[in-house]
């Protein structure tokens, strides 16, 4: 495959293992708490990819000034993102994180113009809008249930959490340019592990209930649940972020994000018989238009910057002649 249609099947294999997760979260949050599960789920993932790293040719020396850049990534996501969105789950209904949660790719739209130059155009701004309004608008028909004070405190844990999902993306596709993939991955993977282990952890040895730490893991379905969290919905969908980041401005990869949204609806309905309304494809529709209009515009702008450059160029090479 081309470059083209390899940055696009990362993005797109990234939405979806992202959009079954949900279900799987679900299923482990029956046998755990979200720290626990958060630390079984980066312990699969740092054990996996140890694994690779011992048992192929996958070798890499990092050095100290190296590890400090890229440290800050690896807290950005998985550590701050996970714990934020932990707690804050906490004193909030999932329907108001969505919200907040769509507003990633606007998040990020702004940090990579601050940051990183990427410039977009107004109708990529207008689709990346479009997609989010298909997203808020199917939060908003689901039923959004406001707590006064205590939800406050949830959103604002939230958005904390977009806004570290957002600068993981423009740190990313910064350190991507520098560094190869699988030692971005496997930091990121290591961080998550120390973290949640540690916090678990301590929670526990507070509460005297350390033996209860292990005791899930003695259920199949929760067994399960952590094996496709921690290697496909973190491991493998690191790498192909990283991957798409690498090749493909921030704020195109973070739209894909509201197609996990439609996957996650599609996999309720049809793994878990839950209710599908006229919202839900009105809204499918105004993601999908979002999503594609927003890539199928970027390669238009950028079809057109390389003619008038091929001119410009053709232009100049005239006068040089005539001159």
């Amino acid at each position: 495959m081309k470059i083209n249609q390899k940055v696009y099947v990362a993005a797109l294999g990234y939405s979806i293992i992202i959009g079954f997760s949900f279900m799987f979260v679900k299923i482990a949050l029956e046998s755990a708490t979200p720290m626990d599960t958060l630390a079984h789920r980066f312990t699969a993932s740092f054990l996996v990819a140890s694994l690779f790293l011992f048992s192929s040719k996958a070798r890499f020396r990092i050095q100290v000034k190296d590890f400090l850049l890229i440290l800050p990534l690896a807290l950005l996501y998985p550590t701050l993102f996970f714990t934020f969105q932990a707690y804050g789950l906490v004193y909030t209904t999932s329907s108001e994180a969505g919200i907040i949660f769509a507003t990633i790719p606007i998040l990020t739209m702004i940090l990579s113009a601050l940051f990183l130059k990427e410039r977009s155009a107004g109708w990529q701004i207008f689709f990346i809008c479009l997609s989010v309004s298909g997203v808020l608008y199917i939060s908003v028909m689901n039923g959004v249930n406001v707590h006064s004070s205590s939800s406050m405190t949830g959103t604002i844990l939230i958005l904390l959490s977009a806004l570290s999902s957002a600068a993981y993306s423009v740190l990313a596709r910064k350190l991507t340019q520098k560094y190869s993939l699988f030692p971005l991955t496997y930091i990121m993977a290591g961080i998550g592990f120390i973290a949640f282990n540690t916090m678990a952890i301590v929670q526990h040895v507070i509460k005297g209930t350390l033996s209860g730490f292990f005791t899930p893991l003695s259920n199949g379905g929760f067994l399960f649940s952590i094996l496709y969290l921690g290697i496909l919905s973190t491991l493998c969908t690191s790498f192909l972020t990283n991957y798409a980041l690498s090749k493909m401005e921030a704020f195109k990869v973070s739209v894909f994000n509201n197609l996990a949204t439609l996957i996650t609806l599609f996999a309720g309905v049809l793994l878990l018989q839950e209710a599908m309304h006229y919202y839900h494809v009105i809204g499918t529709i105004v993601i999908l238009v979002g999503v594609i209009g927003t890539n199928l515009t970027g390669k238009r702008i950028k079809k057109t910057l390389d003619t008038n450059a091929v001119q410009g160029k053709e232009t100049i090479s005239q006068n040089s002649v005539g001159g």
